[in-house]
């Protein structure tokens, strides 16, 4: 495959969307302009930083044991080009709702060395759907 002059870079150093690389052990080794914007963390105080930086401490736990398997086993139940979302932590604490998609980082051996991510902060769309829900259940009722 041939990649033109610059593509990557461009894409590593967008400012729209995060992109977040990890080791085996779920600690930060890249953190792009976009995951600045989108979490507030400068690259130096997330990178050598765990995950949890932005993981709610209420999800950590499923993260981990879901990580930890995919890590050993280099087996995912997503599929490539599956579209996730969390709610996810930025600097000051407020929770944002993200969406991603998410490679597994292998060596020549195929053995999982990582992943990296690419996350889109949806949190604007997400309120606007659930105040829409929240119309819609109260004119089903009547009110």
């Amino acid at each position: 495959m041939i990649v033109p002059d610059g593509l990557i870079d461009a894409i590593l150093t967008t400012a729209s969307d995060a992109v977040i690389a990890t080791d085996h052990a779920g600690i930060i080794d890249f953190w792009n302009p976009g995951a600045v914007r989108i979490f507030g963390f400068a690259a130096d105080e997330a990178i050598g930083r765990s995950l949890d930086l932005i993981i709610p401490e209420n999800l950590r736990a499923r993260h981990w044991s879901g990580y930890n398997r995919v890590m050993q086993t280099g087996e995912s139940r997503y599929g490539h080009g599956d579209l996730l979302s969390v709610p996810a932590l930025t600097k000051s604490g407020q929770r944002v709702s993200v969406e991603f998609t998410i490679a597994m980082l292998k060596d020549k051996q195929g053995r999982p060395t990582g992943t990296v991510a690419i996350l889109r902060d949806v949190t604007k769309r997400f309120e606007e759907v659930r105040a829409l829900k929240r119309q819609l259940s109260e004119v089903s009722r009547g009110k």
